[in-house]
């Protein structure tokens, strides 16, 4: 495959060559997610025994599930605090500060009493602000301080605002789809 030879156990980010850290050159995972597909491809590897075959499909699978992890700044905040034994077990632990907890509550009210695209877009950019400003709280927590047990609530504060930013969506739909649908009038008779 390369160089150095690597295992279908390395890290995602052995596996691709680059640090192991929050930030990332997204360009950087591009290009390496390239190269690595073109060594890797199963189609590399039609004339071999079958053996090799399932071993090139494994590789296209190892490094397809790493460049989905490292390119998702919230997946790969998730696996760096999963590789310093902070795991998010996102499932059975859903601890979130009281203050997030409060913020949770304003938004779903705000969304709940939207009446209109500019109100939910007014609420869109409010969430997408916090987005933003948790992902550098997760560079700062896991790259700076090399703290993942803290960066753990600032993982599922982002896992919560994706979730939200879903609902908004489907509010923005549903608003948009009322707009469209014709008025009820009033019963028009047939004077033939």
């Amino acid at each position: 495959m390369s160089e150095t030879p690597l295992t279908l156990s390395a890290s995602d980010f052995e596996l691709f060559g680059v640090p192991q850290r929050f930030a990332q050159n997204r360009n950087t995972l591009d290009a390496r997610w390239k190269q690595l597909q073109r060594e890797a491809h199963p189609d590399r590897f039609a004339a071999q025994d079958a053996a090799t075959q399932r071993r090139a499909m494994q590789w296209s699978v190892r490094i397809n599930e790493a460049y989905q992890r490292l390119k998702d700044p919230l997946k790969r905040a998730a696996y760096l605090c999963e590789l310093a034994g902070a795991p998010i077990n996102a499932h059975d632990n859903t601890a979130m500060p009281t203050e997030f907890l409060m913020q949770q509550m304003a938004w779903r009210e705000a969304l709940d009493e939207a009446r209109d695209t500019d109100q939910v877009q007014a609420l869109l950019d409010e969430v997408m602000l916090s987005r933003q400003q948790a992902l550098v709280r997760c560079e700062q927590l896991l790259d700076e301080a090399g703290d993942a047990g803290q960066a753990v609530g600032v993982v599922r504060a982002l896992m919560f605002i994706e979730r939200f930013s879903a609902d908004i969506d489907d509010r923005f739909e549903t608003l948009q789809s009322q707009a469209v649908a014709p008025a009820p009038g009033p019963a028009v008779a047939d004077g033939g």
